[in-house]
């Protein structure tokens, strides 16, 4: 079947790091995305057992012809799936020559590892828990619909609204076709944590993603033509016209070129661990704990970036933001930048009322915001606001308070995970990267302002 040539393609590509689950099953062009994303999750998940069982079972020594990573998702859909979906195709007669075998392999297994279920033959890292029940939020786009609106289509559709979220509990308790009102964030929906929504009507149309409103001009930088195209396509979706796409270092763009110095405000998304984001931690087991050579080389470069970053002439407001837990990836980023810049930036409160702050590690990182499936029910990540103390000179406040004339869309190949925004009122255009309905993760465009709330 087309489903476990498709999966082993993808696990092939994730396992030689060409790219994530998600993106390779969307790029894969298989019809039944869910499904797909699906088996290639668990089969990485119990990646590690299967190869134990294959070994012992002598499988591909038996089937030269099988190739390791199909083999791999074939005994995962015989011994620990669903068994073989519309007949197995010619992939069944072969597995059950070797069904037998394959079995007492497994049998074996726990036995040796003294466990009676499937599910404990996992590594700790491996193993579903608070991560992969982290809700599905859903920002509706109001630059094409409203709320009212949003919610009604979902009632039409035998979802049951519950109105405002009173607590996190409230969000947790969600079950079925039930629906909730964030509790901190306008516009967001909470749905329970399985809703598939991809092939929905309202996000094929754009009306369903992570955003606010847009007004001024936005220039996003990245190094990965993919992340792009990926971008722009979310972007013509979302009907938004004013941003200027560039696949260009970031570090390597110059504060004072005549494109940028009103530039007023700025999100900083750089690369990071991504270790608070459950996706990854389901696709790669372990992920949750970088390497501390990986950690000093991360925060290295985020240092640089935000360092660069702050030197935007009329910078008024900058967001640093990743999807990490890690202190030196979040606060020691932060306290070196503010120690970089005595008495011209500091910490502004980001959304005073979030229940998760900055580690008490240097004066003011209460400030700061964190989250965590455990403490916020969403994936894990750190944002930190940086505001500058006085107007600098170097730009005339009129000139750096002039909005840019909004272009038509059109927007031009450009870089990784920054993006800066030329003078404008304050609001916000904010279009999420490859899942735009989560929460939690990263953004590789930007407010066109001041982000919402912060």
């Amino acid at each position: 079947m087309a489903l476990y040539a498709t999966a082993a393609s993808v696990l092939a590509g994730v396992e030689s790091r060409r790219g994530s689950i998600k993106g390779l099953v969307y790029a894969s062009s298989f019809q039944n995305v869910k499904q797909l994303y699906a088996l290639v999750c668990e089969t990485q998940r119990y990646s590690a057992v299967l190869d134990a069982v294959i070994a012992s079972a002598g499988l591909l020594r038996a089937e030269k012809k099988l190739r390791p990573h199909l083999a791999k998702v074939l005994v995962y859909e015989l011994l620990l799936g669903k068994g073989f979906r519309g007949g197995g195709g010619r992939w069944k007669p072969l597995l059950d020559r070797h069904q037998a075998r394959l079995k007492a392999e497994l049998a074996r297994l726990k036995v040796q590892r003294r466990v009676s279920r499937n599910e404990d033959l996992l590594q700790v890292g491996s193993r579903p828990g608070t991560a992969s029940q982290v809700p599905r939020f859903v920002r509706v786009n109001t630059l094409k619909t409203s709320l009212d609106d949003a919610v009604d289509y979902f009632k039409r559709q035998g979802f049951s609204y519950q109105g405002r979220a009173s607590s996190l509990e409230d969000a947790r308790a969600l079950r079925g076709r039930c629906f909730l009102l964030d509790p901190l964030l306008p516009e967001l929906l909470v749905f329970p944590a399985q809703t598939y929504l991809h092939d929905h009507p309202l996000y094929r149309a754009g009306h369903l993603i992570l955003q606010d409103k847009n007004q001024g001009k936005i220039f996003a930088f990245d190094l990965d033509a993919g992340r792009l195209a990926s971008m722009a396509t979310l972007l013509a979706r979302a009907g938004v016209s004013c941003c200027e796409l560039a696949e260009e270092d970031f570090l390597a763009v110059s504060p004072s070129d005549q494109r940028f110095r009103r530039v007023q405000y700025i999100l900083l998304d750089p690369s990071c661990s991504g270790s608070g984001m459950p996706a990854r931690q389901l696709e790669e087991p372990g992920a949750g704990t970088p390497s501390k050579a990986r950690l000093q080389a991360l925060a290295g470069f985020q240092q640089r970036a935000l360092r660069h970053a702050l030197t935007f002439p009329s910078l008024q407001r900058l967001v640093y933001s990743t999807c990490s837990l890690c202190q030196e990836e979040n606060e020691d980023v932060v306290r070196d930048a503010l120690q970089q810049n005595p008495g011209t930036f500091r910490l502004a409160p980001v959304l005073p009322s979030w229940p998760h702050r900055g580690l008490s590690t240097f004066p003011g990182a209460e400030h700061c915001l964190r989250a965590s499936p455990e403490t916020t029910l969403t994936g894990g990540f750190f944002v930190a606001v940086l505001e500058r103390v006085e107007v600098p000179s170097s730009v005339p406040q009129a000139e750096a308070a002039a909005p840019e004339p909004t272009p038509s869309a059109a927007p031009r190949r450009k870089r990784r995970r920054q993006a800066v925004a030329p003078g404008a009122q304050p609001r916000t255009q904010q279009v999420r990267r490859a899942s735009p309905s989560r929460v939690g993760r990263k953004s590789p465009l930007l407010p066109a302002a001041q982000p919402a709330g912060f």
